[in-house]
């Protein structure tokens, strides 16, 4: 594997919505953002991707774009983002943009120009296309619920939008189409942007010619999955290897694919030396238990599940390149409210879960308050949602019978809108987030969990990170974290998540005791030294037997 510029960096999220807001008007915003710099700075990061605010109507909160080259008024002006990037760069900070082009929004010119003219050359930027007997060209389902076709007034056509529908897919055989694209980009580029987190880029693929999918429906609205689509579509790599090509390499841009159907044979072609993106995210956990009959069905996840898929995403991408791990992001909820136990759920095992994360081979990312542990909202009503997604699968629960209580419950946990709720600054009002009405409930806990609490606090989750952080940095250990090896280490003993990193220099080994209980465990070998710990202490005898209390987590040097 080449070794790049940013193999050696920690990313950050930032959710502007939610972030910070300057003006009291209940939206985070880009000055808010700038703002905080010193306090990302300080945490150690080095790389910061933005979720989307360009123009947008924010049907599905910035993700359909209206504009790819203005800034949304809500976020602020473009001075601000080219103060962003000014402030950024002497900090020795990077920017990534959200880069959102499987789709645009309805409002978008070229939609607008479309509709005016069905057959004219801007349709050709999308997908229209007639219906059959007054009824949708195929049987397909939005990953929002519903038909992925749209009527167009006044005529027999149909849109395409394989999300909400206010977000029409853009049609990527259309050569001219994906020029504009890449001259947006690379406008983008020579702002001084890093890279791009990339969306939903599988999407841009459709298995074409448009048609049925016959076998039974998987739900009672009589429509097929999304994903059959997606496995049956062949060619995506011509695109990307295309954009990549034409834009990234002219920039040695650094660039994360949302990546969640590339099959085994392919990450090669995704992520290696030449691959299509710098990085891809590890997605294995966060999509284990799924249903296709919608949340009210999937299955939460174990500690043992969980210690199962980082391992094989490990093994998996051991020759190939290096992944993106993640513990939460804005399309998940709270990492630490899923992977945790709720009986369990304490600052000691948030500290677990954050080792854990950031010993695995590959670039860590932080979401905006992982670093301070922020948790789900207990909701109490649908009406608190605001997005999309929980809304359609509280009506999926509801129609399969569930009564509302239910329904609520079933949803609340997976709902986006756990990782959307306000940043906790502080125990002020609002948790310091703003001085208006914020868009979305602030949690609660937020008069104990926030970051005013933890900063100066040697003890704290965030001070945790920043060992964290500071440790991948070392220059004694840097090479091993980065690039050595990872093995399982007992990987059968029960809600035990074991592993050696080493190279033929060094050898470190993560010890995590994922359960209450403690347990007794025998060394391999000699150890050196305790690099760091999520206690004040560690119980290792003279016949190199430790024992780990609660949820303790351990990163050894050995012998």
């Amino acid at each position: 594997m080449q070794k790049k510029w940013w193999h050696g960096k920690v990313a950050y999220q930032v959710y502007p919505k939610s972030f910070l807001d300057t003006t009291g008007n209940g939206i985070g915003d880009l000055r808010g953002i700038i703002s905080k710099l010193d306090y990302l700075k300080e945490l150690g990061v080095d790389i910061i991707w933005l979720s989307p605010c360009y123009q947008s109507p924010l049907a599905d909160q910035g993700y359909d774009i209206s504009d790819y080259y203005q800034i949304d008024p809500r976020f602020g002006t473009m001075n601000d983002m080219d103060e962003l990037i000014a402030q950024a760069r002497k900090r020795n900070l990077s920017i990534l943009m959200d880069l959102v082009v499987n789709h645009c929004s309805d409002e978008h010119e070229w939609f607008q120009k479309a509709l005016q003219d069905p057959y004219g050359p801007y349709s050709k930027y999308f997908y229209f296309e007639k219906g059959i007997n007054g009824q949708p060209p195929n049987n397909w389902r939005s990953y929002f619920g519903g038909s992925v076709w749209e009527p167009v007034s006044g005529t027999d056509l149909y849109y395409l939008h394989l999300f909400h529908k206010k977000q029409p897919d853009l049609n990527w055989e259309n050569s001219s189409l994906r020029e504009e694209i890449y001259k947006m980009m690379r406008w983008w580029m020579d702002k001084g942007l890093a890279g791009f987190r990339i969306d939903a880029i599988i999407n841009i693929k459709k298995a074409l010619p448009f048609s049925d999918y016959s076998y039974p429906p998987d739900r009672d609205d009589g429509l097929a999955s999304i994903d059959n689509m997606l496995r049956d579509a062949v060619g995506v790599g011509e695109f990307l290897g295309e954009m990549r090509d034409k834009v990234f390499q002219k920039y040695d841009a650094f660039t994360v694919g949302e990546v969640f159907n590339a099959k085994e044979e392919e990450l090669p072609d995704f992520i290696g030396d030449n691959g299509y993106f710098s990085t891809m995210f590890d997605f294995r956990a966060a999509v284990w238990g799924g249903s296709e009959k919608g949340w009210y069905a999937s299955r939460h996840i174990t500690p043992e599940i969980y210690k199962s898929c980082c391992f094989l995403s490990q093994k998996q991408m051991e020759n190939v390149g290096y992944l993106s791990n993640i513990i939460e992001n804005h399309d998940e909820p709270r990492g630490v409210s899923r992977y945790i136990p709720a009986e369990d759920l304490c600052e000691t095992s948030k500290k677990l879960l954050a080792a854990v994360s950031f010993m695995l081979r590959g670039l860590p990312w932080i979401y905006q308050g992982q670093e301070i542990g922020m948790e789900n909202l207990s909701f109490t009503s649908i009406d608190e949602f605001d997005d999309v997604s929980t809304l359609d699968e509280y009506r999926v629960a509801k129609n399969h019978g569930f009564n509302d209580a239910d329904a609520l419950r079933a949803v609340a946990f997976y709902s986006r809108d756990n990782a959307r709720t306000p940043f906790q600054w502080d125990d002020s009002p609002n948790a310091g987030f703003t001085t208006g009405t914020p868009w979305l409930r602030v949690n609660p806990n937020y008069t104990e969990i926030n970051v005013k609490a933890q900063q100066n606090d040697k003890t704290s989750l965030f001070s945790f990170y920043k060992e964290l952080i500071t440790l991948r940095k070392n220059p004694d250990y840097a090479e091993t974290i980065l690039y050595g090896r990872l093995e399982p280490f007992m990987e059968k003993e029960e809600n035990l998540m074991a592993f050696y990193r080493y190279d033929q220099n060094q050898t470190l080994l993560v010890l995590a005791n994922f359960q209450k209980a403690p347990r007794t465990l025998t060394l391999p070998k000699a150890y050196k030294s305790v690099l760091l710990n999520n206690y004040k202490h560690i119980t290792i005898d003279s016949d190199a037997c430790v024992t780990l209390d609660y949820y303790q987590v351990v990163i050894l040097e050995l012998a």
